[in-house]
């Protein structure tokens, strides 16, 4: 299968101690492009930093909503404009930790959704039991490609969002036994809307869940999305990779 990872964390110090040798693992897998996703000013620079060693590897920028109170529009404004810079993201809402204050995450993302249209990019949303508010700034921008990263939405949800031409993202969860409400989601998403993710170092699917994350184990998402839309995996890399080619392929 030739895959295409849509998110992960690459940069962070999990990875410290073998990072170029997991790289090199990854495509010789059959990984073809890995989306390396910021979510904080460090996060975004290393992420470009590592984009720009490696031909196959892509960054995206942004503030988290965890690191909303630290947004900066002009250094968002500056990376936005690198040839390998996909994307405007992590960004979104995150109202079960709330690291942030309420109002400070809705200007920010508000703020980095309208930025993203301006420069015509692509959005990586984080939404954590803040579906309804997420889902009405990006209606309010006029957003057009926007991935609901790791969906954790219900089906009349999923409906909304794919109302509105957005993709869902589908991480290790949907490995697991208690994630039937994601494997109803994916069950009624058409095969062009759906992306594959690890959100490495985090999520790890089965069989290897308990350990670190790596991009090489997206195909354990694959395999699972494609038992429940009964398709081969080699159909839902096909599909996959062609639907994150459409969203994020203008600078690849």
């Amino acid at each position: 299968m030739r895959l295409f990872e849509t998110h992960a964390h690459l940069d962070l110090p999990d990875f410290e101690p073998d990072r170029e040798a997991l790289i090199q693992k990854c495509f010789d897998s059959g990984i073809e492009y890995i989306i390396n996703i910021g979510f904080n000013r460090e996060t975004s620079l290393n992420s470009l930093e590592l984009a720009k060693k490696h031909p196959h590897i892509f960054a995206t920028v942004g503030y988290h909503p965890h690191d909303a109170t630290d947004f900066d529009a002009e250094f968002v404004k500056r990376l936005a404009r690198e040839k390998k810079v996909l994307a405007i993201g992590e960004i979104g809402l995150d109202f079960f930790r709330n690291l942030s204050p309420f109002t400070v995450q809705r200007d920010v993302f508000y703020n980095q959704a309208m930025l993203a249209v301006d420069y015509d990019l692509p959005i990586v949303v984080h939404n954590r039991d803040a579906h309804q508010e997420c889902f009405k700034i990006l209606k309010s921008v006029n957003a057009k490609d926007v991935v609901f990263h790791c969906f954790s939405g219900d089906e009349d949800f999923a409906r909304r969002v794919l109302d509105m031409g957005f993709y869902i993202g589908v991480d290790g969860p949907i490995t697991y036994k208690a994630s039937d409400k994601l494997r109803r989601v994916v069950e009624i998403c058409p095969m062009n809307r759906l992306l594959v993710e690890t959100d490495c170092p985090y999520l790890t699917p089965v069989p290897h869940r308990g350990k670190r994350n790596e991009p090489a184990y997206v195909r354990y998402v694959a395999e699972e999305v494609a038992r429940v839309k009964k398709a081969t995996p080699e159909e839902v890399a096909c599909a996959t990779s062609a639907n994150a080619r459409r969203l994020f392929g203008e600078r690849l």
